[in-house]
């Protein structure tokens, strides 16, 4: 399965110190036809990732050095897309709670039921070209955002909150005429196709628009 977007196909990043279990997992994948990569602890995968390519990660709880919540946390604050995967042989409620709390997806016991994880891994693998897809587009539009003046942001903010040109001019001590030049050259920059779907996109990827 590759990403419509995309010709490599989205890959399975196995994190864990369990040689023989990441072997397994290996051989598993393989043998269904995913591409898997593996690593030894977190600091590895931290070093080896493309944070660009779509990808499921599976990882262990329980590693040397970093853990699997602290990775956890280093992918949020990297704002990483890809659909994380618990995995622990001493798992219990309150862990699988704080994974799935921080947005994990899932949290699975070992040992494996092999066709369980094959399951649950082919539904990430499709979710995860949704996730970085969306997360590309963010980043696009975010971009397109920072280039308005802090004038022109003051008035996306005010169409986003759906007032027309003469309650923002009212609003900001202008013209309506002033607002329509801003509302145009809005548009232009962000590439639009109306201002109606720029607010559309700002409000479905959750994009904040920046300050005036």
């Amino acid at each position: 399965m590759t990403c419509p977007d995309r010709v490599v196909r989205p890959v399975v990043h196995i994190v864990d110190d369990d040689d023989d279990l990441r072997k397994s997992l290996l051989f598993l994948f393989e043998s269904v036809g995913m591409e898997a990569l593996t690593y030894p602890d977190a600091a590895s995968f931290l070093e080896e990732f493309d944070p660009e390519e779509p990808a499921v990660v599976i990882v262990d709880v329980r590693m040397p050095g970093t853990n699997g919540f602290q990775l956890q946390q280093a992918l949020v604050e990297r704002h990483y897309p890809a659909p994380l995967i618990f995995c622990s042989a001493h798992g219990d409620i309150p862990m699988s709670v704080r994974a799935l709390t921080n947005g994990a997806v899932d949290f699975l016991e070992k040992p494996y039921d092999h066709q369980r994880m094959i399951d649950v891994v082919q539904t990430q693998l499709d979710r995860a070209c949704e996730r970085f897809a969306e997360s590309r587009e963010r980043r696009l539009l975010a971009a397109r955002l920072d280039t308005l003046t802090a004038r022109e942001r003051q008035v996306l903010a005010l169409v986003v909150r759906g007032l027309p040109s003469q309650a923002i001019a009212r609003e900001l001590g202008a013209s309506a005429k002033t607002i329509d030049v801003h509302r145009a050259r809005i548009k232009a920059k962000t590439e639009a196709e109306s201002l109606g779907v720029l607010v559309r996109d700002i409000l479905v990827l959750g994009v904040e628009v920046p300050a005036g």
